[in-house]
């Protein structure tokens, strides 16, 4: 297992859909184990394959919810359904961040309740109905394998915001990484 470098707002990887995982092998396994020690590294609670520069559809997430239940897995070749968001501004308790445009977090309205069917490590197939923020974090890590970032979801003057730290940071060009355990970004 190692810790990837995370690629940064800008890098063509998380700006171009993800290609479909056509068998699970020794490379698959090991990027997922990467996966997992950078996400646990940096620390998030989901990351996507081409955070790590690598265009597949997968993701892992790790997250406990409020009754103490640990989410933990991984999701090869996902599809997700989701309820429509709730209309109205993101209240406080929905500000969400990305290791991909890391330190920062904005408000973003998702969908309250999501099913994900996905294929794990082991290639079984399995499905969660999730909500809250599991649901959250399934429509955010699943954006990435479609090449978006929750930045490009959010309101007008956020995406003002958005784009003054990316300019500030020198952000927004490919090639802009940072590596959990050496970079502090998230802290």
């Amino acid at each position: 297992m190692a810790v990837r470098p995370i690629r940064i707002t800008g890098d063509p990887a998380l700006h171009s859909p993800a290609a479909w995982v056509p068998e699970i092998d020794q490379g698959i396994r090991e990027l997922i184990d990467d996966l997992y020690e950078t996400m646990d590294r940096a620390p998030g609670v989901g990351l996507a394959a081409p955070q790590v520069g690598v265009p597949l559809r997968i993701f892992t997430y790790g997250w406990t919810d409020e009754d103490g239940v640990a989410w933990r897995g991984v999701a090869i070749n996902p599809e997700l359904w989701i309820s429509p968001p709730p209309p109205g501004e993101p209240g406080d308790d929905e500000a969400e961040g990305c290791l991909s445009f890391p330190g920062e977090r904005f408000g973003l309205r998702r969908a309250e309740r999501a099913i994900l069917r996905a294929t794990d490590i082991e290639g079984t197939r399995y499905e969660i109905e999730a909500s809250g923020w599991l649901a959250r974090i399934f429509q955010h890590e699943y954006d990435h394998l479609d090449g978006v970032l929750y930045t490009d979801r959010l309101g007008d003057d956020d995406r003002k915001i958005v784009h003054k730290i990316t300019k500030k940071l020198g952000w927004g060009k490919p090639g802009k990484q940072w590596l959990p355990g050496v970079d502090d970004l998230e802290g």
